[in-house]
C-alpha cells in the first residue's frame, strides 16, 4: 500500500483519535526489521502518553520494538528547535540561534508570522525524508507525522501559500519551496482519521477536498472506533418498528432472576434498542459516504478496554493483515 511513499501524514477532526492512528500505523510500518519515526507538532506529548514513556525532548529517541524486531522512533518537533536546527544545518548559526531564543525573538517571529512556523515544523519532517534519499546512517525507512485537525490540514502543509505574505524571495521562499517539493510529491500521502458520525465525515469530505484543491496527495481515510451491531439484522428491523417481543424480554430477564415489577427494565431495553438500531443505520450512511470518497479505507474497532500500548500492537495488526506495509 502507497509504494514509494516516505513520509504518511495523519489529520483528523479532535476527538477521531488520530494520535493513537498514527501510532498504530506508525508500528505497521515497521515491521520485519524496519525503523519508523512518529512525529508530533502540537505540544501535546500524546504520542509519550500513549506509549507510556516520559516527556519527549527535541530529540529521536525510541520508543517501541514492532512484531519481527522493527523498532519506532519518536520526536515531538516545535518551532524554536527547529529553527535552531534550520539555522544550524544551513548557515551553521546554532549558536546565534540561541542567543535569539534567549532574547525571546524567536517567539516573536513565529507568532507575528504563524506561517513561518509552519514551515519550521512541516521542514524537520522534510528534513528527515531528504536522509532517506541521501542514504545516511540515521535514515528511516518511513515517518509518520501526527499533524494538526482536518480543519487546518491544508494550511499547515500548503507551506508555499502560508509564506507567500512573508518572503518573495529569499532564504525562507527557498526552504518553503524545498519543503513543498517533498510534502506535493508522491513522496508523502496525507491519511484523515474519521468516525462514523456525520460532523467528522462532512469534515473528512471537506478536507479531502481542500487537499485535492491544493494538490497534496491523499492516502486514505481510517475509520476509527468502529462497533459491530449487538442485533442480528431482522431485530435490528423490529427495534426500528418498536416490534421487539417485550414478553421474550420479560421472560429472559425472569429466568437470570432480574425480576421486572412494572416493566421498567423491559421498556429501557427497548428504548435502548431501538437508539442501537438507529445508530447502526446512520454509521451505515456515514460509511457509505466514506467509501464514496474513492480512498482506499481502512476500519479499525473500537477497543473497549482503552488504548494502551497492547491495544496499539493490536491496530497495528489489523493494519498490516488490510495491507499496511
Amino acid at each position: 500500500m502507497w509504494p514509494g511513499v516516505a513520509l504518511h501524514v495523519v489529520s483528523g477532526k479532535g476527538g477521531t483519535g488520530k494520535t493513537t492512528v498514527a501510532a498504530a500505523l506508525a508500528l505497521a510500518l515497521a515491521h520485519q526489521g524496519k525503523r519508523t519515526l512518529l512525529m508530533e507538532v502540537e505540544d501535546r506529548q500524546g504520542i509519550a502518553q500513549l506509549f507510556d514513556t516520559p516527556p519527549l525532548p527535541y530529540e529521536e529517541r525510541k520508543i517501541a520494538v514492532a512484531p519481527g524486531g522493527g523498532e519506532v522512533w519518536a520526536l515531538a518537533i516545535n518551532a524554536q528547535e527547529a529553527l535552531l536546527d534550520y539555522l544550524d544545518i544551513f548557515y551553521n548559526l546554532r549558536r546565534a540561534g540561541s542567543v535569539l531564543r534567549r532574547m525571546g525573538a524567536i517567539d516573536f517571529a513565529t507568532t507575528i508570522a504563524p506561517g513561518l512556523r509552519d514551515v519550521l515544523l512541516t521542514g524537520k519532517a522534510c528534513e528527515v525524508v531528504r536522509r532517506i534519499d541521501k542514504r545516511a546512517p540515521n535514515a528511516y525507512s518511513a515517518i509518520v507525522l501526527d499533524a494538526p485537525p482536518t480543519g487546518r490540514i491544508a494550511r499547515f502543509l500548503n507551506v508555499n501559500s502560508e509564506v507567500s505574505g512573508l518572503a518573495k524571495v529569499g532564504p525562507i521562499r527557498n526552504h518553503a519551496d524545498l519543503v513543498m517539493s517533498v510534502i506535493s510529491s508522491p513522496r508523502t500521502a496525507v491519511h484523515l482519521v474519521t468516525l462514523l458520525e456525520e460532523m467528522p465525515v462532512q469534515e473528512t469530505a471537506d478536507g479531502v477536498a481542500e487537499l485535492r484543491a491544493a494538490h497534496l496527495p491523499v492516502g486514505g481515510i481510517f475509520v476509527n472506533m468502529t462497533r459491530q451491531p449487538m442485533l442480528t439484522g431482522e431485530q435490528l428491523q423490529e427495534a426500528r418498528s418498536g416490534t421487539l417481543p417485550a414478553e421474550i424480554i420479560e421472560q429472559c430477564l425472569n429466568e437470570a432472576g432480574l425480576g421486572d415489577s412494572g416493566g421498567a427494565i423491559v421498556s429501557t431495553l427497548l428504548r435502548e434498542a431501538n437508539e442501537h438500531a438507529l445508530r447502526v443505520d446512520l454509521e451505515a450512511r456515514e460509511s457509505e459516504r466514506i467509501v464514496e470518497l474513492g480512498l482506499p479505507t481502512f476500519f479499525l474497532p473500537l477497543i473497549s478496554e482503552g488504548i494502551d500500548l497492547g491495544g496499539l500492537y493490536e491496530l497495528a495488526n489489523l493494519l498490516r493483515e488490510a495491507g499496511v506495509r
